[in-house]
Formats: structure tokens, sequence, C-alpha cells
């Protein structure tokens, strides 16, 4: 199961990849392989302002129906459109290809109360 150090996590299995002011996000590795096959992918909408811990989208595959949350707050900047028509990039490459959408962070400080590689890990080690 792949841990990226570089990036921060949610107790929900998202990621956070911060560059500046703007932070990337997707489901982890963990995340995915537990879903199974990822069928569809809602993006959220481009310009709309997301609170941290709130849904934003779902994530369907073939197993379930889950929803994606906000692991911080901001205002959508980028979605990536190619997960309309490949959906499965999600389970290919979650951590590059597989992005879901990024923001412009409102609160910059909230990356700090995420999650670091190591504290993701006992999360899902239980």
């Amino acid at each position: 199961m792949s841990i990226p150090a570089d990036l921060r996590y949610s107790v929900e299995h998202e990621w956070v990849r911060v560059e500046g002011n703007l932070a990337t996000i997707g489901i982890t590795d963990f995340a995915q392989d537990s879903l199974g096959d990822v069928v569809y992918v809602q993006l959220p909408e481009m310009g709309s302002t997301v609170d941290a811990a709130a849904a934003i989208s779902e994530i369907e595959s073939t197993k379930s129906v889950s929803d994606i949350y906000a692991p911080v707050s901001g205002t959508v900047s980028a979605v990536n459109e190619r997960l309309g028509e490949q959906p499965e990039l999600v389970n290919q490459d979650p951590y590059g290809d597989g992005w879901i959408f990024s923001v412009e962070l409102s609160d910059p400080a909230q990356v700090e109360a995420l999650l670091d590689a190591a504290g993701y890990h006992k999360l899902i080690e239980g």
C-alpha cells in the first residue's frame, strides 16, 4: 500500500498535495483498493466553494458509491476532466493521473491539521 511521505491525509482517505496556495486532492491507494474498480467520478463544480470535511462529490465503483470529502476549505480551481472518460485512472495512479480536483486554499493552516504519512499509516493499520 503506497503512502507518499510528501502528502497530507484525511481520516476519510483523501490525500492533499499543497503547492503554494493550491491544494490538489484525490483518494488514497488504500481507498481505491477498498472501493474496487472505479467506474464513475462525479467531479465538483468549478468555482464552487467547499468547506473542510464537507462532501463535495461522489465516486462509484463496482462495489459501492462513496462520498468524496474536501479535506480543506477553499474554491474549486481545477477538476480532472480525464476522469470523465477514464475513471480507472483513480485505480491505476491514485496519487498522479487519478487526482480529482484542486482548490485555492482559504485557510492554509487547515493542512497542518491533516495526518502526515506516518499518522495515516497508523490509521489504516488500525
